[in-house]
């Protein structure tokens, strides 16, 4: 895992934004040691993701038109955001991550 968390969180009454960077392998960051909860979670990958037809879930054809091309997003659950993909065989690619949520 190559998660990175920023020393200094900023704070603003009982809340902590959290920003750091994760790698293409990490599908999963853990702020448990920083919050008790997320209230909202953004990830922005270094770039976008090869294009996929998700009719097919497969790999771009030019056959109906342009393939959709779409970037990671987040889910949160708990003191967890995941990393997630819009294609099931898609990689992550890696970037950075913002969350808000209340501190530990």
């Amino acid at each position: 895992m190559a998660i990175s968390i920023d020393p200094r969180p900023t704070v603003f009454g009982d809340r902590f934004v959290v920003t750091g960077t994760y790698a293409a392998t990490d599908t999963s960051i853990d702020l448990a040691g920083q919050l008790t909860s997320i209230d909202m979670a953004v990830v922005t990958p270094t770039g976008a993701l090869a294009p996929q037809n998700l009719e097919t879930a497969g790999a771009a054809d030019a056959s109906d038109g342009a393939p959709f091309t779409f970037g990671e997003f987040a889910t949160v659950d708990g003191t967890t955001i995941t990393v997630n993909t819009p294609g099931a065989a898609q990689a992550t690619i890696g970037g950075t991550f913002m969350a808000i949520g209340r501190r530990a």
